[in-house]
């Protein structure tokens, strides 16, 4: 057995790194085990990959979002090999690694910041232009036999599958990281380590984009990145944090399948209750009341009638920057809002469904004034990061899963968020392929014994 143990004066100073499953940035981590039997990953030396020309030095400031998170992000996208016809021998996956490494390099010329590092303040980027680590490692194993990554536990610890710098580099600077472990079917499993104070979802999956295109051979990435942190105007006082960290849990990583026929069904009984408006639900709609109703029912002995329970959940606000930003298109930062859905615990157990899906939209419908409020240094709610608060991030459309390094797009991607153990997490993903149009959810959300009857509501919906 590990333990992962995170300095609590680190965690108590840390501002809110809640919009992903994110780990602060600590070098205590955890001790992998070793089994008889486990498959082993033997990782070649990490090495700095450069940008392919020269790039601007200097420092840059970070904005006052994203001065707001911070810690890492991790994530693993599994590429099984029936989309990588021409990396079954050694050969061939040489060629598809030395391409990717090419696309990192190439897209460390425009994004020339993320080959930088990170000031000692957080405040700002040095643009360094070192690079960013990468590790080649294979596995002993194919993916079939640890069941594709696609179940909890894993069957192969997921730290074998991220990447590392070398001792005694520090961490905390560190802007990106990537590992591509090859399987012996010729599958590939991607590890990526980002920072949240530099990227957020939609700006770490462009960068992979443009990664994967220039690795592919196109001459430029095919949206143009900007920096323009400045652009996004300081508040009169500083925004407050979106959330305060302030204990640790035991949570269980559960995975749950909410199937395309439930979401439909949900989707239809919120149209037949808002018939005389007309108004419909998205799949995020449906999913969210799902999960938020099931939550409630598994804490039902363990919270009073009475107490709040919360499921907050990260906003994109690229939308309501535009003429703030030049562009928002190719923008790479943090553009995030923490909304929050509240019921009373009888409330939301008791609620159909219908009525929570009003609920969620009816939050939705709040987040530009809220938003305007907060970049305005306006104090609104804050929900409490206590048991009764799960933080959701929405995966399933940021396009990790579009990502073609060269050899096809991934079967399967997860946020890998075992280290995160001071807030409770959500995240919704894109099933793997076989399952594909309905929603995974990976949970971090649950301390035993109120996991097994979370699984137990989820499981009704599958």
């Amino acid at each position: 057995m590990w333990k992962y143990i995170t300095p609590r004066e680190q965690i108590s100073n840390l501002p809110v790194s809640i919009f992903f499953p994110a780990a602060a940035n600590d070098d205590v981590l955890p001790q992998i085990p070793t089994m008889a039997g486990m498959p082993t990953v033997v990782k070649s030396p990490p090495a700095l990959i450069p940008p392919a020309g020269p790039t601007p030095g200097g420092k840059l400031p970070l904005s006052c979002i994203d001065k707001t998170v911070g810690g890492f992000v991790y994530l693993i996208q599994v590429f099984p090999p029936s989309s990588l016809p021409a990396a079954h021998d050694d050969q061939g996956a040489a060629a598809a690694v030395a391409a990717m490494r090419s696309g990192f390099a190439r897209a460390l010329v425009p994004y020339y910041p993320v080959a930088g590092r990170l000031a000692p303040s957080g405040l700002e980027v040095d643009c360094t232009g070192e690079g960013v680590w990468f590790v080649e490692a294979t596995a002993s194993c194919e993916l079939a036999d640890v069941d594709g990554l696609e179940c909890y536990p894993l069957l192969i610890p997921a730290e074998l599958l991220l990447p590392r710098p070398p001792p005694g580099e520090k961490l905390d600077g560190i802007i990106l990281m990537a590992q591509a472990t090859r399987f012996t079917c010729g599958g590939f499993v991607v590890g990526i380590t980002f920072s949240h104070a530099v990227f957020d979802g939609q700006g770490a999956s462009r960068f992979l984009a443009a990664v994967g295109e220039l690795a592919r051979g196109l001459p430029a990435p095919s949206v143009a990145p900007v920096w323009d942190r400045h652009a996004i105007p300081y508040p009169p006082r500083p925004p407050p944090p979106q959330l305060t960290i302030t204990t640790e849990f035991k949570f269980v990583t559960q995975v749950a399948d909410i199937s395309a026929a439930s979401i439909e069904r949900v989707k239809e009984e919120f149209k037949q209750a808002a018939a005389s408006t007309g108004e419909g639900c998205s799949t995020f709609d449906a999913v969210t009341a799902i999960v938020f109703k099931c939550r409630a029912l598994a804490l039902a002995a363990a919270l009073p009638d009475g107490a709040e329970v919360r499921i907050g959940f990260a906003a994109g606000t690229r939308h309501l920057l535009r003429g703030v930003l030049p562009t928002v298109d190719g923008y790479y930062g943090n553009c995030v809002y923490l909304a929050c859905v509240r019921r009373t615990n009888r409330a939301a157990r008791e609620s159909a469904l219908a009525e929570l899906v009003g609920t969620v939209r009816e939050e939705k419908e709040a987040i530009a004034a809220g938003f305007a409020d907060w970049m305005r240094g306006v104090r609104r709610y804050e929900p409490p990061l206590d048991y009764s608060t799960a933080i959701l991030s929405d995966w399933s459309r940021l396009g990790f899963d579009e990502v073609d390094y060269g050899f096809g797009v991934p079967g399967y991607i997860f946020p890998h968020n075992d280290l995160v153990n001071y807030v409770a997490t959500l995240v919704y993903v894109r099933p793997p392929a076989p399952k594909r149009g309905g929603i995974r959810v990976v949970l971090r959300c649950m301390e035993e014994p109120h996991a097994a009857m979370f699984a137990a509501e989820l499981a009704k919906f599958a």
